[in-house]
C-alpha cells in the first residue's frame, strides 16, 4: 500500500494483547472493563467483551452513543457531567442501555444529573471519582466521604461505586516503577472505600487501573475492576515503563521518505497531524528517545515534526527516497485519534480496513 501515512495493527498481537489482559482479571477475580479511548473502534471493543469484558470506559458520552449503536450495552463514562444539556443525553442514553454508569467528583455535577433523572423519572448510577495524585478530577482524597455523603441525599442517583485514574504516578510524582504505583493506588482507594463504609454508605465497586499499573493494582485485596486502555496496542511508552516488550506492540504508523536533503537527515511523509505530541522525548522520567520508535533502523531518531513533516536523523543510507518506515510512537491512543482509520492486518497476511468510528468524539 503505497498511500501512506497510515496504521497498521497486528490481529496477532493485538488478540494476545486481549487474552492477557483478560487472564489478568480473571486470575485475580476482578472486573475488566477496558477504556476505549485508545483504539475508538466497535469492532475491537466486541473482541475484548468476548474476551471476558464485563463492559466498556469511555470518556465522553459521544463516545457511548456510538459503542451503544453497535450493540454495546455495559457502558461507564469515566468522565464528570455537570452541564444540563449533557445531562440530557446521559438520561436518554439510560433509557437505552442495560447498565450504564457516571462519572461525579463534585455536588454540583452531581446535582445537575439529579434534577435530569428526576425529570426522566429514572435513576442514574453514578460513581465518585476520586484524586490519588495526578491532580487532573476527581473530588480530594480527605474530601470523599463527605461528598459521598452528600451524593446519597440525592433521591434520583445511585452511588455505585467510587473510580479513580492515577497512571505512573508515586506519592504525587510521575515514576517508571509501575508496581509501587499500583499498589499504592489500591491502598489509597480500597482506604477511601472503607471510610465510606464506615459512615454508612454503601460501595459496591472500587475502579482502578491504567495499562501500567494494572498487574499491580489488581492484586490489592478490595479493588473489584481495572479500567486499562493501552494494552490493547501498547507503544514506545509503556515498553519504557516496563509494562510490555515491543514485540508486544501490535500498532505502528507506515510512512515514507520523501525527502533526503542530506546524509544525517531524512524527511517521512508524518509530521504532528499524523502522530501524537502529547507525549514529548527526553523528558523525565521516561527519557523517550524520539517521537516513536524505528525498529527496522535503530540508530535512526525520530527528532523533529512539522504538521506534514517528520524529520529522521540517520546515517543509513538504506533510508532512501521511496522507501517506507514503520514507527512504533510514543503515545497510540492520541495517535490513533488522529486518523480515520486503521488496517488490520491479518494472519494471512491480507489486511482489513476498519473505521476510526469514535474518532474526534470529544464532547
Amino acid at each position: 500500500m503505497d498511500h501512506t501515512p497510515y496504521i497498521v495493527i497486528d490481529e496477532t498481537i493485538l488478540l494476545k494483547n486481549i487474552r492477557k489482559m483478560s487472564k489478568l482479571a480473571k486470575v485475580n477475580k476482578i472486573n475488566l472493563r477496558p477504556h476505549i479511548k485508545t483504539h475508538k473502534i466497535p469492532h475491537i471493543a466486541k473482541l475484548q467483551l468476548a474476551e471476558g469484558a464485563v463492559g466498556i470506559t469511555v470518556a465522553k458520552i459521544s463516545e457511548a452513543k456510538v459503542m451503544a449503536s453497535y450493540g454495546i450495552d455495559d457502558i461507564f463514562i469515566a468522565y464528570p457531567v455537570v452541564t444540563p444539556s449533557k445531562a440530557e443525553e446521559v438520561c436518554q442514553l439510560n433509557q437505552q442501555l442495560a447498565n450504564l454508569i457516571v462519572g461525579v467528583d463534585s455536588l454540583e455535577g452531581a446535582k445537575v444529573l439529579n434534577e435530569c433523572a428526576k425529570k426522566y423519572q429514572q435513576k442514574l448510577q453514578v460513581r465518585l471519582e476520586i484524586d490519588t495524585g495526578l491532580k487532573r478530577t476527581g473530588v480530594q482524597y480527605q474530601e470523599a466521604t463527605l461528598l459521598a455523603k452528600q451524593i446519597v441525599e440525592l433521591e434520583s442517583l445511585t452511588l455505585q461505586g467510587i473510580f479513580t485514574f492515577k497512571g505512573a504516578v508515586y506519592n504525587g510524582e510521575a515514576t517508571t516503577d509501575t508496581a509501587l504505583a499500583g499498589q499504592e493506588e489500591g491502598k489509597l482507594m480500597v482506604d477511601v472505600a472503607n471510610e465510606i463504609r464506615e459512615a454508612g454508605i454503601s460501595i459496591d465497586d472500587i475502579s482502578v487501573g491504567s495499562t501500567p499499573t494494572a498487574a499491580s493494582v489488581a492484586a490489592v485485596k478490595g479493588i473489584t475492576e481495572i479500567r486499562p486502555g493501552t494494552y490493547v496496542f501498547n507503544d514506545a511508552m509503556q515498553v519504557r515503563l516496563g509494562v510490555s516488550e515491543w514485540e508486544d506492540c501490535a500498532a505502528h504508523v507506515v510512512t515514507t521518505i520523501v525527502s533526503r536533503p542530506s546524509e544525517d537527515r531524512a524527511v517521512i511523509d508524518g509530521g504532528s497531524k499524523t502522530f501524537a505530541t502529547d507525549v514529548q522525548p527526553n523528558f523525565a522520567p521516561l527519557h523517550l528517545k524520539g517521537f516513536g520508535s524505528i525498529q527496522e533502523y535503530p540508530e535512526a531518531e525520530f527528532v523533529r515534526m512539522n504538521e506534514e513533516h517528520g524529520v529522521i536523523h540517520t546515517s543509513d543510507p538504506n533510508l532512501k527516497i521511496g522507501e517506507q518506515v514503520k514507527i512504533i510512537p510514543n503515545h497510540i491512543c492520541s495517535t490513533i485519534n488522529l486518523h480515520n482509520y486503521v488496517y488490520l492486518k491479518k494472519e494471512n497476511n491480507e489486511y482489513q480496513k476498519l473505521l476510526i468510528e469514535a474518532r474526534g468524539m470529544i464532547q
